[in-house]
C-alpha cells in the first residue's frame, strides 16, 4: 500500500489526537490508517508495513482496538487472513457509551463531595460545579442526539 504525503500527515494527526485521548501511539496510528485508507479492510501485514511498526506493536494495538470496540475483523471464504476495519456503523452506540461512562462518574463525585471536609471550600465548590455540569449533560445529550437525527430526515 502506498500512502501519499497528505495521507501520512492525516494518519499522524489522527494518531496524535488519539494519543491525547489516552490511546497507545500504535493504536492511534492504526485508527488513522483505517480512516484514511481507500481500502476499508486491511490485513495485519498491510497495516504493519504501511505504518512501519513491529509485529508485536501491531498485534498489541489491534488487540486493544478490538477489545475496546472501534475495530473489528472479518474473514473471507477461502482466505485465511483476517481483515481489520473500523466499526463505523456503531458510532452512535460508541458515543452513547462514552457519554454514559462520563456521566456515571457523576455519582462517584457526588460521594466524594459527601466525604470531603469543609476545609477546602474552593476545591469543593469547583467539584460541585463539575457534578452539576455532568447532571446537566446527562439531561441534554439524549435530546441533542434526537434533535440531530430529526435534521437528517
Amino acid at each position: 500500500m502506498t500512502l501519499n504525503e497528505q495521507q501520512k500527515t492525516l494518519i499522524e494527526r489522527i494518531g496524535i489526537f488519539y494519543e491525547r485521548m489516552g490511546l497507545q501511539p500504535a493504536a492511534g496510528r492504526i485508527l488513522g490508517l483505517l480512516y484514511v485508507s481507500d481500502n476499508p479492510e486491511l490485513t495485519f501485514d498491510e497495516i504493519r508495513e504501511a505504518l512501519n511498526i513491529s509485529k508485536s506493536a501491531t498485534s498489541n494495538a489491534l488487540n486493544l482496538l478490538i477489545e475496546t470496540g472501534p475495530v473489528e475483523y472479518i474473514t473471507f471464504a477461502g482466505d485465511r487472513k483476517r481483515y481489520f476495519r473500523l466499526k463505523t456503523s456503531n458510532w452512535r452506540q460508541a458515543i452513547t457509551k462514552r457519554i454514559d461512562n462520563i456521566i456515571s462518574f457523576k455519582g462517584i463525585l457526588q460521594e466524594v463531595l459527601e466525604v470531603r471536609s469543609a476545609q477546602t471550600n474552593a476545591f469543593n465548590s469547583c467539584l460541585a460545579e463539575f457534578v452539576d455540569f455532568l447532571g446537566y449533560l446527562q439531561g441534554e445529550l439524549p435530546s441533542l442526539l434526537e434533535k440531530w437525527e430529526q435534521t437528517r430526515k
